[in-house]
């Protein structure tokens, strides 16, 4: 499935005024880099979900202290999911954030690289997930009935208890 997963689940862009003229709302970020970038165009995601690395490696000083300044502005949420990994704490966090009328930061202790997918699921449709592409970008995926769909199936065929996973995501 790893190659499955690289192929970008929309446009790829490198402007995030850009991009944000073509996101829907509620505006979901996956990862501190795109958080920042969303951050220095003064956008507050309605969730950003970070785990303080990019490509495995501890983000640069600019964009942890870009990713601290949403802190202030956003209710905190800490969740713990294990690397190559999508934990019953994060999809509860998950669901909970996107419901939530406030901003929230969900600080992940582990990694998030697998979260976009069940974002695509919890998001209502018209919203939008934002996620890194590495070395090209910020990928911009719409949340349709097709997108729900494809992450199921993806989720679906993952090591794991997927039905238990879709009761979490359905009951938003």
């Amino acid at each position: 499935m790893r190659g499955e997963l690289k192929e970008p689940m929309g446009p790829i862009f490198t402007d995030a005024e850009r991009l944000l003229d073509a996101a829907g709302d509620p505006l979901v970020a996956v990862g501190d880099v795109v958080t920042y970038h969303l951050e220095r165009a003064g956008v507050l995601p309605d969730v950003a979900v970070v785990d303080g690395l990019t490509k495995r490696e501890e983000v640069a000083d600019d964009v942890a202290e870009g990713v601290a300044r949403l802190g202030g502005e956003t209710r905190e949420v800490r969740v713990e999911n294990p690397a190559g990994t999508v934990s019953r704490g994060l999809v509860e966090a998950l669901r909970d954030a996107i419901s939530d009328p406030e901003p929230t930061l969900l600080v992940v202790e582990g990694e998030e690289d697998l979260v976009t997918l069940p974002a695509i699921v919890a998001a209502p449709l018209g919203a939008s997930v934002v996620y890194g592409q590495p070395d090209e970008g910020m990928v911009l995926a719409d949340v349709t009935d097709e997108s729900k769909a494809e992450m199921r199936d993806l989720l679906s065929r993952m090591e794991g208890d997927s039905d238990a996973l879709f009761e979490i995501l359905d009951a938003a």
